[in-house]
């Protein structure tokens, strides 16, 4: 009978568990958690009262323990590094958002106030050379107003809204992908140290890649030296070296063969294209921005000169003609955001830029046990160019045979382009 009631609450407590697994409303993470917590050799203690909740007890000369807790702080320290980069999404999203609205409203008012100025420039040259005082208040009012759109001009160009706007928009992707990247890592592996330093350059960097203030740090909106966006450290540490340690790890000759060419297309085509794209919109907006308050400023002048002695049948042409050629500059410039596509086109080279960084420093490391398994380092590529595992190879074999003839200029631009996103 004795042993019977010894069992009792052995038998009663394995029904529970096994009637709480079919239970709907014991909850699963609770569950896992009493498990995890029976394998590490922790006790609980079951209270009367179930809105209290217990916590383990650590068993004595559990080795376990005593490595677990050096890795809480590392551990404390990764999630706070992560709270800072969900932080910089939502900033550099908001941030984005406002300078994007600054770009619409600064050109409606811009051109609003080159239509009215233009109007009453108009109605100034019907009147004729009056000197009353209906034709004095249209000539300052049009004169101030051309004067106001190109002040505003001058500052909008400086600033260029709609290239601000991109850069946090990349900014937030960036991060967006950053805080994915860390929590994969949390997940797959014990983080340490060099990870959480790791992650801490990588925020850095990307702060003085994409700066916040419109003074001082501002990106140059037109720079003399066109080069690739950089948001990476400038001495990057070897990315995920022991992810996993296999035999031979996934690599041999062919696939590293593979990436070598892979890089070549990348420096050769498509960081190429872009950085020469690039430039090509960069003089393009420097035209444009010179040309508006050129022609705002222009039109104030022949304001300012109507009714006068002084070239006054010329000047109703001066603010009128100048006046509308001005609204259809700045609706060019800033309406179709030429500002946005320099920087979309100089962070696509900084991309094409990252993944031959990434691939060469990869290859770098002689033992392929310290590299990322090569199958899935080539899936990543793959997928980062938008091509298939074959259409990779392809284009591997492709550069080979390019590069092994003697080829012209003419048959360099026939060679494709590894990218197939943009």
């Amino acid at each position: 009978m004795a042993v019977l009631q010894a069992f009792t609450p052995v038998f009663s407590c394995s029904s529970s568990t096994k009637a709480s697994l079919y239970n709907p409303n014991v909850s699963v993470s609770k569950l896992l958690n009493d498990e995890f917590i029976r394998r590490k050799g922790l006790k609980t203690f079951k209270t009367t009262n179930p809105q209290i909740e217990t916590k383990p007890k650590l068993e004595k000369n559990i080795l376990y323990n005593q490595d677990h807790i050096p890795n809480s702080m590392v551990l404390q320290e990764m999630y706070a590094v992560m709270d800072i980069v969900a932080d910089r999404v939502e900033m550099h999203s908001n941030i984005g958002a406002q300078r994007d609205n600054w770009n619409t409203l600064l050109l409606s008012s811009v051109n609003g106030m080159t239509c009215t100025a233009a109007t009453m420039a108009a109605i100034e040259a019907v009147i004729g050379g009056s000197t009353g005082a209906s034709f004095l208040a249209l000539k300052l009012s049009s004169t101030l107003l051309y004067m106001a759109a190109t002040g505003v001009l001058l500052v909008m160009n400086k600033i260029q809204p709609s290239q601000l706007a991109e850069e946090q928009r990349n900014a937030s992707r960036l991060f967006k992908q950053l805080h994915e990247e860390l929590k994969t890592k949390t997940v797959i592996k014990n983080p340490d140290s060099d990870d959480v330093k790791e992650a801490m350059e990588k925020v850095l960097a990307l702060d003085e890649a994409y700066p916040l203030p419109l003074l001082g740090p501002m990106l140059d909106k037109f720079p003399s030296n066109v080069k690739p966006a950089i948001w990476w450290p400038k001495e990057r540490t070897h990315q995920e070296n022991v992810i996993r340690k296999v035999k031979r790890n996934g690599w041999d000759q062919n696939l590293e063969e593979e990436m070598k060419q892979i890089v070549g297309v990348l420096k050769r085509k498509d960081t190429e294209e872009y950085i020469r794209l690039s430039k090509l919109v960069l003089r393009i907006n420097k035209a444009l921005a010179i040309c508006g308050p050129l022609f705002t400023g222009t039109a104030a002048i022949g304001s300012a000169l109507m009714g006068s002695s002084i070239n006054g049948s010329f000047a109703p042409i001066l603010s009128l003609v100048f006046g509308a050629m001005a609204i259809v500059v700045n609706s060019f410039e800033h309406g179709g955001q030429i500002g946005m596509v320099f920087e979309m086109y100089r962070s696509s080279a900084g991309f094409f830029r990252l993944m031959g960084e990434t691939i060469e420093s990869t290859l770098e490391d002689e033992e392929t046990t310290e590299r990322e398994n090569g199958e899935l380092f080539e899936m990543k590529v793959a997928l980062q160019l938008g091509r298939s595992l074959s259409e990779l190879r392809d284009l591997a074999d492709d550069a080979i045979s390019h590069s092994s003839d003697s080829s012209t200029e003419e048959e360099d631009d026939e060679e494709n382009f590894a990218s197939k996103l943009f």
